[in-house]
């Protein structure tokens, strides 16, 4: 018992937004990679520095560092079909029965999977949502408003 308590805290520092911005980063630098062949390993290296830049920067709580990586996955995902299409493009004038079989289990898994990382981004949005909104106050009624209207029918002229 004296052991989980002394680990305790090293355990908690272990778990701060830095860490998951950089897990997030390595997340969305292999979506990179695995929706663009093409990809070096450089490449990839780039995109996992500049998502844990941005990850560091917007990412105030651990919430918010996996809402902006799975938004950035299902982005990934919408244009994996995109990058697809355009390598195929590129390789013949005509794409043959098996390129357009790629295309199309590209497409649909692209937009499958687009949809629900987007989705699973809202919701942790939506979850963070206090953390992202600062406090407005509502506009107060001033003495100088309209008289509320009369409860009683109005006569015809």
């Amino acid at each position: 018992m004296i052991q989980e308590k002394a680990g305790a805290p090293l355990v908690a520092r272990l778990w701060t937004p830095q860490l998951n911005a950089a897990l997030g980063s390595l997340v969305v630098a292999v979506g990179a990679w695995l929706a663009w062949d093409a990809l070096s390993g450089l490449g990839a290296l780039l995109v996992m520095g500049a998502t844990v830049g941005f990850l560091l920067w917007r990412g105030r709580t651990i919430g918010l560092v996996w809402a902006w990586s799975t938004l950035f996955l299902g982005v990934e995902c919408l244009v994996w079909p995109i990058i697809t299409m355009v390598q195929i493009r590129s390789a013949t004038s005509q794409p043959s029965d098996e390129e357009m079989g790629t295309i199309l289990s590209a497409v649909l898994m692209g937009l499958f999977s687009a949809v629900f990382w987007m989705a699973f981004s809202y919701g942790l949005f939506k979850r963070a949502g206090g953390d992202m909104t600062e406090h407005v106050p509502s506009p107060q009624p001033t003495s100088r408003s309209q008289p509320p209207a009369s409860s009683q029918p109005r006569k015809k002229r």
